[in-house]
């Protein structure tokens, strides 16, 4: 089994080291994880979220080789897209020598979704379609990376009563997914949502197999654990519905290159 969303005290929301991160995975019989930290320029509109790149991969290799016969450790990152970031960002990426490149949307129109103003003046319809409006930007313009997390994280946030069904905005979630695919990039199955007793997963299954009907077969399985007993959050059951979409396969990386592992044998 494999978890490829982690977060470790190279983000400043985890509460977890890297060695306490890989020793729990290793009691849970994982057999790969992938450290997949914190990028997010101007994260509020005005300050960085970002680590040392050249201390995370000293420790990430210290504790490959510490480890080495006992769990695969890959470097990855998850990288906040905005629109005014995205040459920054690309930089980062293609100069750096990460395994996996998690793209992901925290702040939309220079505001976080999780302190900022973003959902002021606007109906819960009108910030879900500019949350996708942005998103589906940033995918058209940025291609380094390997699959986009946690795609319907807006429902987390705005305070409100009900999440907003699929259909009212798959028309442009339709649009996303099939960008993602002709560009050869996958989705995470985040089982995150779950945790935030959403109901359901991030995305949500019926996006999961929206993607799956339209083609898309790239998908990883990530906790977005933050500390050590979320690792590999509720993995058996979503890989039993992975399945009765139809999927196969789930998808580990190495140098941006994918791998695919049938679930039959997790």
């Amino acid at each position: 089994m494999f978890d490829y969303h982690m977060h470790s005290q190279f983000s400043p929301d985890a509460y977890m080291t890297m060695k306490e991160a890989i020793e729990q995975a290793i009691h849970l019989g994982l057999s790969e994880i992938c450290f997949t930290d914190h990028l997010d320029y101007v994260f509020d509109g005005h300050n960085d979220i970002k680590f040392s790149f050249s201390e995370y991969f000293q420790g990430i290799e210290h504790y490959q080789d510490l480890y080495k016969n006992k769990i695969i450790i890959k470097q990855g990152v998850e990288v906040g897209l905005q629109p005014h970031i995205l040459n920054q960002c690309e930089e980062d990426i293609l100069s750096s020598p990460f395994d996996f490149v998690i793209a992901s949307v925290h702040s939309v129109e220079k505001n976080d979704l999780y302190s900022g103003n973003f959902f002021d003046s606007k109906t819960q319809k009108q910030a879900y379609l500019k949350y996708f409006e942005e998103m589906l930007y940033v995918i058209k313009h940025f291609k380094a990376y390997n699959v986009f997390g946690h795609l319907d994280m807006i429902k987390r946030y705005g305070g409100f009563d009900v999440i907003l069904p699929l259909e009212e905005y798959k028309e442009i979630t339709t649009t996303i997914l099939e960008e993602i695919i002709s560009n050869d990039k996958g989705i995470e199955l985040n089982t995150s949502g779950i945790r935030y007793k959403l109901g359901d997963y991030h995305p949500s299954l019926d996006i999961i197999k929206h993607y799956y009907d339209l083609g898309g077969r790239m998908i990883t399985l990530g906790s977005d654990a933050h500390v050590a007993k979320d690792i590999a959050f509720d993995f058996k059951r979503a890989l039993n519905c992975l399945k009765d979409i139809g999927f196969k396969y789930i998808a580990t990386f190495d140098k941006m290159e994918p791998k695919f592992h049938e679930i039959d044998k997790l």
